[in-house]
């Protein structure tokens, strides 16, 4: 009985920034420059909200965290310790999920106490509704 064995070697980058050899994760992403374990985000703009979606799939509800902080949504999650099991022959492991922060400017016209979010199907879904902007009317007398 033949074993199938896949060939790969261990990647070698090189960090531009502070020019030391990288060898794995994490990669940068040069297109986007961010990070390879950030979650892609898409951002929509309606009338009455911005709609905020984060590919994040397999990960637990429990263990992702949003907060408003100075105008910044901060999306982290942190994964559960996982002691390290033998089950039969295995050898090789490479499930996993790295911890992952994502931060994101808002407008000030978005309303921090309105912000609503949920998690189906492997996508976190957030909306941030917009407040009317106050515009503010003053006459100045001449003096």
């Amino acid at each position: 009985m033949a074993t199938l064995v896949r060939y790969n070697p261990t990647p070698v980058f090189f960090d531009p920034f502070f020019g030391t050899r990288v060898v794995g994760r994490p990669v940068i992403n040069r297109y986007r420059n961010t990070l390879t374990n950030q979650p892609a985000a898409n951002v929509k703009e309606t009338e009455t909200a911005f709609h905020l979606a984060l590919a994040v799939p397999g990960l637990k509800k429990d263990n992702l965290k949003i907060s408003v902080e100075n105008n910044t949504l901060t999306v982290a999650y942190q994964p559960e310790a996982q002691t390290a099991e033998k089950a039969g022959n295995s050898a090789h492991y490479e499930f996993g999920v790295q911890a992952f922060e994502r931060r994101f400017r808002l407008p000030k016209t978005v309303n921090p106490d309105a912000i609503t979010a949920a998690y189906t199907d492997g996508i976190l879904a957030l909306e941030l509704p917009k407040v009317e902007e106050q515009k503010v009317v003053k006459e100045i007398t001449i003096a």
